[in-house]
């Protein structure tokens, strides 16, 4: 039985162009399947845009990308799940946690079924695999008077309610609070316990328990992207 890990992201050469220039890239990547690889990287459209290729809604200009094997991007986007991109999952804050996993239900329901408002048992099985043993948001909570922390994994848990063999999380660093973006760490990497988990900080993370550190440094301008297994 072989040891070496399988590869669940392979990209060669990836690059996204627009009007005024590279957006980012080309970026070589192997991200091993299971656990959390944090790629450190500089804030911005760039990681954004690589972000969005990876999770496949976004088809780069030039180079490959294979995820668990599959190269199109529209079967990529099935595969995955990304949260915590603004341009994507933001939840409106004028509205209550019931709300918004209601809306999620029904979004994952067949068009001819229907789906009740939100009760506390439906939080548990939308929320509970991501919060694990945090306390789960009030149901009758404004999203815009949750915490940080809790307002990002209320997004995550929206987001990978199909449990997707990748999840694809925007950026530790949106949880500003090092307590809090060590609890939000912990989470995920729990969550890559079933999943394999990509996400981004600026400035790395010091938990050995991730599976892999990546420095990409060309999320905006054409240089070269290095990396750094964890231990």
């Amino acid at each position: 039985m072989s040891d070496v890990p399988e590869v669940a992201v392979a990209a060669r050469g990836i690059a996204v162009s627009g009007p005024w220039g590279p957006v980012y890239g080309p970026v070589d990547l192997d991200v091993d399947s299971g656990g959390v690889t944090v790629l450190v990287c500089p804030a911005g459209s760039g990681r954004t845009a690589l972000l969005l290729t990876l999770a496949g809604r976004m088809r780069p200009n030039r180079g490959a990308l294979s995820v668990f094997g599959v190269t199109d991007p529209r079967r990529i986007f099935r595969m995955s799940a990304i949260a915590g991109i603004d341009e994507l999952d933001q939840v409106a804050e004028s509205v209550t946690v019931r709300d918004a996993v209601t809306e999620q239900l029904r979004w994952n329901a067949p068009w001819y079924r229907f789906v009740r408002r939100a009760r506390a048992a439906d939080l548990r099985t939308v929320c509970a695999p991501v919060f694990g043993d945090l306390p789960l948001p009030p149901l009758n909570e404004y999203v815009e008077e949750l915490s940080e922390l809790d307002r990002l994994l209320l997004r995550i848990a929206l987001a990978n309610t199909a449990l997707p063999p990748l999840l694809v999380v925007g950026n530790l660093d949106y949880v500003t609070s090092d307590h809090n973006r060590e609890l939000l760490l912990q989470r995920l990497i729990e969550l890559g316990r079933r999943q394999t988990v990509i996400t981004t900080t600026v400035n790395g993370v010091t938990s050995a328990a991730v599976r892999a550190q990546i420095v990409v440094d060309n999320t905006s301008r054409a240089d070269l992207v290095h990396g750094q297994k964890g231990e």
